[in-house]
Protein backbone atom coordinates (compact mmCIF):
# COMPACT_ATOMS: atom_id res chain seq x y z
CA UNK A 1 0.00 0.00 0.00
CA UNK A 2 1.48 3.19 -1.04
CA UNK A 3 2.31 6.10 1.32
CA UNK A 4 1.02 9.40 1.42
CA UNK A 5 4.24 12.09 2.70
CA UNK A 6 4.00 14.32 5.44
CA UNK A 7 3.54 17.20 3.25
CA UNK A 8 0.22 15.86 1.34
CA UNK A 9 -1.10 15.28 4.80
CA UNK A 10 -1.23 18.74 5.52
CA UNK A 11 -2.70 20.35 2.30
CA UNK A 12 -6.04 21.58 2.27
CA UNK A 13 -8.21 20.18 -0.17
CA UNK A 14 -8.99 22.95 -2.80
CA UNK A 15 -12.18 22.32 -4.21
CA UNK A 16 -15.51 24.91 -4.67
CA UNK A 17 -16.30 26.46 -1.80
CA UNK A 18 -19.27 24.63 -0.01
CA UNK A 19 -22.26 26.30 1.45
CA UNK A 20 -22.15 24.91 4.81
CA UNK A 21 -25.07 25.83 6.37
CA UNK A 22 -27.81 23.10 6.51
CA UNK A 23 -30.62 23.15 3.38
CA UNK A 24 -32.67 26.03 4.07
CA UNK A 25 -36.56 25.90 3.63
CA UNK A 26 -38.22 26.49 0.41
CA UNK A 27 -39.66 29.47 -0.65
CA UNK A 28 -43.08 28.83 -1.09
CA UNK A 29 -43.33 28.88 -4.93
CA UNK A 30 -40.02 29.13 -6.05
CA UNK A 31 -37.31 26.49 -7.46
CA UNK A 32 -34.46 25.70 -4.85
CA UNK A 33 -31.77 27.27 -6.66
CA UNK A 34 -33.82 31.22 -5.84
CA UNK A 35 -34.54 29.66 -2.28
CA UNK A 36 -30.87 29.00 -1.72
CA UNK A 37 -29.92 32.19 -3.42
CA UNK A 38 -32.57 34.09 -0.96
CA UNK A 39 -31.68 32.04 1.72
CA UNK A 40 -27.82 33.40 1.30
CA UNK A 41 -28.77 36.67 0.65
CA UNK A 42 -30.69 37.03 4.28
CA UNK A 43 -28.07 35.30 5.83
CA UNK A 44 -25.17 37.16 4.35
CA UNK A 45 -26.41 40.65 3.90
CA UNK A 46 -26.19 42.09 7.69
CA UNK A 47 -29.13 44.15 7.50
CA UNK A 48 -31.47 44.45 10.70
CA UNK A 49 -34.57 43.80 8.81
CA UNK A 50 -33.22 40.87 6.34
CA UNK A 51 -32.97 38.13 8.71
CA UNK A 52 -33.72 34.52 7.49
CA UNK A 53 -37.03 34.18 6.42
CA UNK A 54 -37.80 37.89 5.86
CA UNK A 55 -38.41 37.29 2.24
CA UNK A 56 -41.10 34.41 2.49
CA UNK A 57 -42.90 36.97 5.34
CA UNK A 58 -42.65 40.27 2.89
CA UNK A 59 -44.14 37.89 0.47
CA UNK A 60 -46.99 36.71 2.53
CA UNK A 61 -47.89 39.98 3.44
CA UNK A 62 -47.86 41.48 -0.08
CA UNK A 63 -50.22 38.53 -0.78
CA UNK A 64 -52.51 39.13 2.29
CA UNK A 65 -52.69 42.87 1.70
CA UNK A 66 -54.03 42.40 -1.94
CA UNK A 67 -55.84 39.25 -1.52
CA UNK A 68 -58.24 41.50 0.50
CA UNK A 69 -61.82 41.27 -0.82
CA UNK A 70 -62.98 44.34 -0.20
CA UNK A 71 -64.77 47.13 -2.36
CA UNK A 72 -63.00 49.98 -3.65
CA UNK A 73 -59.33 50.58 -3.31
CA UNK A 74 -56.89 49.65 0.03
CA UNK A 75 -55.01 51.60 2.18
CA UNK A 76 -51.76 50.51 3.37
CA UNK A 77 -51.52 51.51 6.87
CA UNK A 78 -48.42 52.42 9.22
CA UNK A 79 -46.49 50.33 11.54
CA UNK A 80 -47.22 51.14 14.81
CA UNK A 81 -43.56 49.85 15.58
CA UNK A 82 -40.80 49.77 14.11
CA UNK A 83 -39.32 45.90 15.35
CA UNK A 84 -38.72 43.54 12.63
CA UNK A 85 -42.38 41.84 12.96
CA UNK A 86 -44.33 45.16 13.68
CA UNK A 87 -42.96 46.94 10.31
CA UNK A 88 -44.40 44.26 8.60
CA UNK A 89 -47.62 45.62 9.45
CA UNK A 90 -47.05 48.30 6.42
CA UNK A 91 -47.43 46.37 3.61
CA UNK A 92 -44.80 49.04 2.23
CA UNK A 93 -41.96 47.55 4.40
CA UNK A 94 -42.47 44.34 2.83
CA UNK A 95 -42.19 45.88 -0.71
CA UNK A 96 -39.01 47.75 0.87
CA UNK A 97 -37.51 43.93 1.75
CA UNK A 98 -38.13 42.50 -1.39
CA UNK A 99 -36.27 45.19 -3.44
CA UNK A 100 -33.55 44.96 -1.20
CA UNK A 101 -33.76 40.99 -1.82
CA UNK A 102 -33.97 41.90 -5.41
CA UNK A 103 -31.49 44.22 -5.55
CA UNK A 104 -28.64 41.55 -4.15
CA UNK A 105 -29.64 38.08 -5.84
CA UNK A 106 -27.42 37.11 -8.83
CA UNK A 107 -29.43 37.15 -12.18
CA UNK A 108 -31.41 33.78 -12.66
CA UNK A 109 -32.79 34.20 -9.27
CA UNK A 110 -33.51 37.66 -9.36
CA UNK A 111 -35.44 37.20 -12.35
CA UNK A 112 -37.24 34.43 -11.02
CA UNK A 113 -38.44 36.47 -8.08
CA UNK A 114 -38.99 39.60 -10.03
CA UNK A 115 -41.89 37.50 -11.97
CA UNK A 116 -43.67 37.05 -8.73
CA UNK A 117 -43.20 40.52 -7.61
CA UNK A 118 -43.90 42.16 -11.11
CA UNK A 119 -47.48 40.35 -10.59
CA UNK A 120 -48.15 41.47 -6.81
CA UNK A 121 -47.13 45.29 -7.99
CA UNK A 122 -49.26 44.98 -10.86
CA UNK A 123 -52.44 44.74 -8.20
CA UNK A 124 -50.87 46.59 -5.80
CA UNK A 125 -51.28 49.96 -8.68
CA UNK A 126 -54.79 48.93 -9.44
CA UNK A 127 -55.91 48.58 -5.87
CA UNK A 128 -54.14 51.66 -4.33
CA UNK A 129 -54.66 55.40 -4.94
CA UNK A 130 -51.62 57.77 -5.91
CA UNK A 131 -50.45 60.04 -3.48
CA UNK A 132 -50.44 64.16 -4.79
CA UNK A 133 -48.42 64.99 -1.34
CA UNK A 134 -45.83 62.07 -1.20
CA UNK A 135 -43.39 64.88 -1.25
CA UNK A 136 -44.39 65.94 2.11
CA UNK A 137 -45.45 62.53 4.18
CA UNK A 138 -42.89 60.28 2.96
CA UNK A 139 -39.35 60.07 4.03
CA UNK A 140 -38.36 58.24 0.85
CA UNK A 141 -41.15 59.41 -1.62
CA UNK A 142 -38.22 58.13 -4.31
CA UNK A 143 -39.89 54.15 -4.52
CA UNK A 144 -43.11 53.97 -6.77
CA UNK A 145 -44.71 51.65 -3.83
CA UNK A 146 -44.40 54.47 -1.03
CA UNK A 147 -46.49 57.16 -3.58
CA UNK A 148 -49.42 55.71 -2.76
CA UNK A 149 -52.48 57.41 -0.07
CA UNK A 150 -51.65 55.63 3.04
CA UNK A 151 -54.15 55.57 6.15
CA UNK A 152 -54.20 54.94 9.40
CA UNK A 153 -56.51 51.39 8.92
CA UNK A 154 -55.94 48.96 6.36
CA UNK A 155 -58.67 48.22 3.91
CA UNK A 156 -60.43 52.11 4.39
Amino acid sequence: MPRRGPGALRVEPCGPRVWEDLSPDRVHGFSARTSLAIHRVEWLFGDYYLYPGAAEHALRRYREFLAQRRPGSLYPRYAGCSCRGCSFDDVRHARDVLELVLRELPARPRAELKRHVAVLDAAYLERTLPDPFTRDRQWRPGLWWRRRLADGEEGG
